[in-house]
């Protein structure tokens, strides 16, 4: 008996050892997302350009708050090849986050009216129709009610990202909800060293990581400019191991894997 129940136990572990990963384009290890919100006069001055010289794309989660001088500046990126994403018009959030537009003042209703006028306002800038979306403040629900369900029925969003911290590595695809994808959301001063080093714990799982940024080299929940110069300069010297692409990109490669195993 206590043979068999080994025997049982071992062959378990096999089948729990051989479930197949994901296979990434090219032979690569593992994929990267940079995402940046707020859509911040810092990540046009500055991420952007160290993006270029890196020759890396990203996706920016933008607000309302694109106005008639950077317009110009958020179509141009998208022609390049940049994706630009939904983070709602105003950017609500619960009061105790110091944010100017409360959450608690939505419905469900509301915030889907919202997230279908940011869609508008993108489709102008870029003419696309199709959008991924952030949730303000990593926040799934608004005036007490989860509306994630609300807003996968709607039709308005193909993939959404939330929040998460340095372990927010997806391994487990399969069971990977679509609209609610982790990320690691960087609390401003990281090092270079935090960067990389969540690259390098993305690297040895085979799996995909997602950064949240917001200010670079200025701006709010800031990430030092030359901190993020490494991390961009890391990725691209490992380019042939890491394949870093936008979080559309990166969610419809996911889902089109998950449909073939």
């Amino acid at each position: 008996m206590k043979r068999l129940t080994l025997l049982l136990l071992f062959s378990s572990a096999v089948v729990v050892q051989a479930q197949p990963k994901i296979a990434w384009p090219h032979h690569k290890k593992a994929l990267i997302v940079l995402t940046y919100d707020d859509a911040l006069n810092s990540q046009l001055d500055v991420a952007v350009p160290q993006l270029d010289s890196a020759h890396l794309t990203a996706t920016f989660f933008l607000i309302g708050d694109i106005t008639s001088q950077t317009t110009s500046r958020w179509r141009a990126l998208s022609k390049k090849g940049y994706e630009l994403a939904n983070h709602t018009v105003y950017h609500p959030c619960i009061s105790t986050n110091d944010n100017p537009t409360a959450s608690e003042n939505y419905t469900v209703f509301t915030i889907l009216r919202e997230i279908g006028s940011m869609n508008m306002l993108l489709n102008a800038v870029d003419g696309k129709t199709t959008r991924t979306y952030a949730y303000p403040c990593t926040e799934t629900s608004v005036g007490g009610k989860y509306y994630v369900d609300s807003l996968r029925k709607s039709g308005l969003i193909k993939y959404a990202r939330i929040g998460g911290d340095g372990n927010a590595i997806i391994t487990d695809f399969k069971n990977l909800d679509p609209l609610l994808v982790p990320s690691y959301g960087l609390e401003g001063k990281n090092t270079a060293d935090e960067l990389i080093a969540f690259v390098k714990k993305v690297e040895q799982s085979g799996g995909m990581g997602v950064f949240m940024f917001h200010g670079v080299g200025g701006d709010y929940i800031t990430t030092p400019a030359e901190a993020h110069k490494k991390l961009l300069g890391y990725l691209d010297k490992n380019r042939k191991d890491i394949w870093v692409t936008t979080f559309q990109q990166a969610m419809d490669y996911v889902t089109q894997a998950n449909k073939t195993k």
